[in-house]
């Protein structure tokens, strides 16, 4: 660590010597179309990574030389190249198609156009991403990219407050996520709940606020031999604002028709430009949720065997038919606060820049209820003395906390484009169990614990080079990065269990032996090359060693290829190879909880990987990298000046990926006792879990997107988009079980979690929008096909149940009052759809005994019906 540290001052000492060479002079201007000024043009200066968009009057700055070249591009636009000559440039656009939007994600010599990319990548700005109607990035980007998914989770504990995203259904561990090119920490969580993407860890996709981005780039294809570990699935990448003219206030508000559900969100976007051409622009931001419930209603409480009719309990079933239950999204409070700088060098030759943000966000879920036949309250800790008791609702309570902060210098050497920049992230979850008790303290037992948390951080340090030599290109680089995941204990209270009943009822806390800190650090060099031999052909290559401290090193690579076909479009294709490192939490984390398992409560633990009971003890492996082999080939095709098609078909295979195991408890026979159970008994629970590399997999899938823009309708303007993903992934070969357990029969991933690999997410997702433009109205109409979902069985195949695929239809409809005043009104799932009901078919475990009415470990599109909105949005 002492020499990382020493790492970061000789940076900070780089910073203050960093070479002052030429001063770009500031160019301003406004981009328009026949019709007026266009927002969200990009602007970026050809060769460099240096770039900006206009603002809502088509207003833009940007700092560049006499003799450089400007580049505008904009979604249905053509792009144009203009020489500078001075310090105003005025550009009027003319209509053309999606794929001559400029990107910077997916190449790491120099931006291209989607078009000239031999890669998919999809690039969407701020109003495309609000024109959803959706309050959060997950969820926008859920209703713009087919290949993205995220649903809110019920009764999950603190996944109920991330809620797992993934990209082309290979799991929230497989997308790198990067703000403005670098990269962004991932969340302290691993989800362990019965929830898609289980045993992942993914990046806080909340923590980042919409308002502070001006666009998402969403490269669809391995990227590990440009960007490193995590890449598999394909990279997100938030490019934050810059320049902007005006302070824009933005103030949004909803609720559910069945009355629940509030929401409430405001934020404020400002920017300050200097005459050298230095920026400043800042993000403040709140959001709040309430909770929404939509539970089942069992009549009969299978799950702990008291009937409707018991002449004990039978009244209070009758009266509480969901059981007391709260299933829905979790109630939430959020401010944030961003930022993003620049300071240009004398003489036009770089510039110092930083960004970074803090968000802090509390949210509280809700545990199964502790109906009064389930845990007694004989102090009456939970409820007035001498009144009737009816059990209690434990509430989970998180407080995260998300801070990045990235500080970084830009100049030439030597004709090369130098970067060099330090980046630090954290997020640190608090966990608290309220309104519940521990039997084992009796009268002495509080109602709130709290019950430990944890926290991941890693530091980074880049140094990048790239040049353009004619027909070729060239980048290369080096990062270094420290890593450290801890995890803290709770309570002594909440973990108090002497008869084994005890703990804090609905989650124990986190124990001394479960405390932990860990770090690693590694390091890894790239090379990217770029050849254009003709104007039609492109060849590229690229190749990056890694090296970690915990298990080793890895070698990626990959090459690419693009044939232009003149104006109309281009063929693509691309190899790779890619790797992601187990994440410290998978190594590191153990735990004990409160599940349901064979029909009733009970305590299951989590063991880490270096434990010497799972090590030396079970004979698990030590946890070593995934691999993978990623083949992607389509085409972008111009049909008509207005109409464009691209068509992608992918194939990643997945090697060694890492799995959290199902429960593994006693296997019935009395006469002896195994190994497992000998685990089990010492350590007072019925089943444990761990983590290993016991699976490959098979992805394959076609992305489709369809733009038909600038279509004359009547008065008005009509844009239309058509983007699609079809997959399917399946587990190939035995699941690789270490061979204690296979010796005994056990079983270590179930039918029910290949499911969560193989079918938990949507096989197929179609997305159709429609946007009118008619003086000042504008009106969106968004349909979201998403496919059908299959939740398997642990063992039984007759009760596996799939879940028909559903439309979800938005309406959105916006005016602009003035210049500087607008608002919109949006209807979410306008048509009420909700997913298919749960069919238990008698099985106790499929829906908690009647409690949930509508699918939860398998999830397409949540279960909140519908959902009114309306904002308003202020410039001065």
């Amino acid at each position: 660590m002492s020499k990382f540290l020493n790492t970061k001052w000789l940076m900070f000492l780089f910073f203050l010597g960093a070479p002052t060479l030429l001063i770009a002079q500031q160019v301003t201007g406004v981009v328009a179309d026949d019709s007026g000024a266009l927002p969200g043009v990009s602007v970026v200066v050809k060769g460099t990574s240096s770039g900006t968009t206009t603002d809502f009057d088509g207003k833009y700055a940007i700092n560049a030389s006499n003799g450089a070249v400007l580049v505008f591009s904009y979604v249905g636009y053509e792009t144009q190249e203009n020489t500078v000559t001075g310090n105003k440039m005025n550009v009027t656009m003319q209509s053309g198609v999606a794929l001559d939007a400029v990107v910077l994600t997916g190449n790491r010599s120099k931006p291209r156009t989607i078009l000239d990319s031999p890669v998919p990548i999809d690039n969407i700005g701020l109003d495309e991403m609000r024109s959803t109607g959706q309050p959060t990035i997950d969820k926008m980007l859920t209703y713009k990219v087919p290949s993205f998914n995220s649903t809110t989770q019920a009764v999950s504990d603190a996944t109920a407050h991330f809620d797992p995203a993934d990209l082309r259904g290979l799991g929230p561990s497989r997308t790198l996520v990067l703000v403005n090119g670098k990269r962004k920490n991932q969340s302290a969580l691993v989800y362990i709940n019965d929830t898609p993407g289980k045993g992942e860890v993914g990046v806080d996709l909340k923590s980042i606020p919409a308002a502070a981005i001006e666009r998402i780039e969403v490269l669809r294809d391995g990227a590990s031999a440009q960007y490193g570990s995590d890449a598999i699935a394909g990279v997100i990448n938030m490019v934050l604002k810059k320049n902007v003219e005006y302070t824009t206030v933005n103030v949004n508000s909803g609720v559910t028709t069945e009355g629940d559900g509030f929401n409430f969100g405001v934020d404020l976007n400002t920017g300050l430009t200097g005459e050298n051409g230095g920026y400043l622009n800042i993000t403040a931001g709140y959001y709040e949720q309430k909770k929404t419930n939509r539970p089942g209603s069992p009549g009969t409480d299978a799950l702990i065997g008291v009937g409707a009719n018991d002449p004990t309990w039978g009244a209070w079933l009758a009266d509480n038919p969901d059981l007391g239950m709260n299933v829905g999204q979790p109630e939430l409070q959020k401010i944030d606060l961003f930022f993003n700088a620049g300071i240009p060098f004398k003489n036009d030759s770089g510039e110092f820049y930083s960004f970074g943000g803090f968000t802090s966000r509390q949210g509280t879920s809700f545990a199964l209820y502790r109906a009064p036949y389930w845990v007694g309250d004989p102090y009456n800790l939970l409820h007035e003395a001498g009144s009737d008791y009816n059990g209690f609702q434990p509430t989970f309570e998180t407080d995260v906390m998300d801070n990045n902060l990235t500080a970084g210098v830009k100049w030439k050497l030597f004709n090369f484009d130098v970067d060099f920049s330090g980046t630090y992230g954290r997020n640190r979850i608090d966990y608290d169990v309220n309104n519940t008790l521990n039997p084992d303290l009796g009268a002495n037992s509080p109602t709130e614990f709290a019950v430990g948390g944890y926290t991941f951080s890693n530091s980074l340090a880049n140094l990048d080079f790239s040049r353009s030599l004619g027909q070729v290109n060239v980048a290369f680089g080096a990062e270094i990065k420290q890593e450290m995941f801890s995890a803290r204990a709770g309570d002594a209270a909440s973990y108090f269990n002497p008869t084994g009943n005890g703990n804090a009822q609905s989650f124990p806390g986190l124990q001394p032996s479960n405390a932990v800190r860990a770090d690693r650090h590694n390091y890894g060099v790239y090379g990217d090359l770029e050849w254009e031999p003709t104007d039609a052909l492109l060849i590229g290559g690229a190749i990056r060693y890694e090296d970690f401290s915990d298990f080793g090193d890895n070698v990626s690579w990959k090459v690419s290829g693009r044939y232009s076909l003149g104006d109309k479009g281009a063929l693509r294709a691309s190899y790779s190879t890619g790797f992601r490192a187990p994440s410290l939490h998978q190594i590191y984390l153990s735990n004990v909880q409160t599940l349901v398992s064979g029909g009733s409560i009970s305590n299951q633990g989590t063991f880490n990987n270096v434990d010497p009971i799972i090590r030396e003890d079970l004979g698990v492996p030590q946890l070593t990298s995934e691999t993978s082999k990623n083949i992607s080939a389509g085409i972008t095709y111009k049909i008509k000046p207005n109409l464009s098609v691209s068509a992608d078909f992918y194939n990643v295979k997945v090697d060694d990926r890492v799995l959290f195991t199902g429960e593994i408890g006693f296997d019935g026979d009395d006469s002896s006792i195994n190994p497992v159970e000998t685990v089990l008994i010492a350590n007072s629970i019925t089943s444990l879990k761990f983590f290993v590399n016991a699976v490959n997999t098979n992805t394959s899938g076609i992305d489709l997107v369809v733009n038909y823009t600038n279509i004359e309708l009547g008065e008005g303007i009509l844009n239309a988009a058509l983007a699609a993903n079809f997959n399917e992934t399946t587990i190939k070969g035995e699941i690789d079980t270490p061979p204690i357990f296979a010796a005994n029969g056990y079983d270590i991933f179930s039918r029910k979690e290949q499911a969560r690999i193989t079918s938990s997410r949507p096989k197929s997702k179609v997305l159709l929008g429609l946007d009118y433009d008619l003086n000042k109205w504008n009106f969106i109409l968004n349909n979201t096909y998403f496919g059908e979902v299959t939740w398997q069985h642990g063992s039984s195949p007759a009760l596996d149940q799939t879940f028909a695929g559903k439309v979800i239809t938005d309406l959105i409809v916006g005016y602009e009052f003035s210049e500087k005043l607008s608002g919109n009104i949006s209807v979410n799932n306008l048509l009420n759809v909700y997913p298919d009901e749960l069919d238990a078919k008698g099985d106790v475990v499929t829906d908690l005994g009647g409690r949930f009415k509508y699918p939860w470990e398998v999830n397409q599109f949540g279960f909140n019906g519908t959902v009114l909105n309306a904002s308003l949005a202020f410039k001065f």
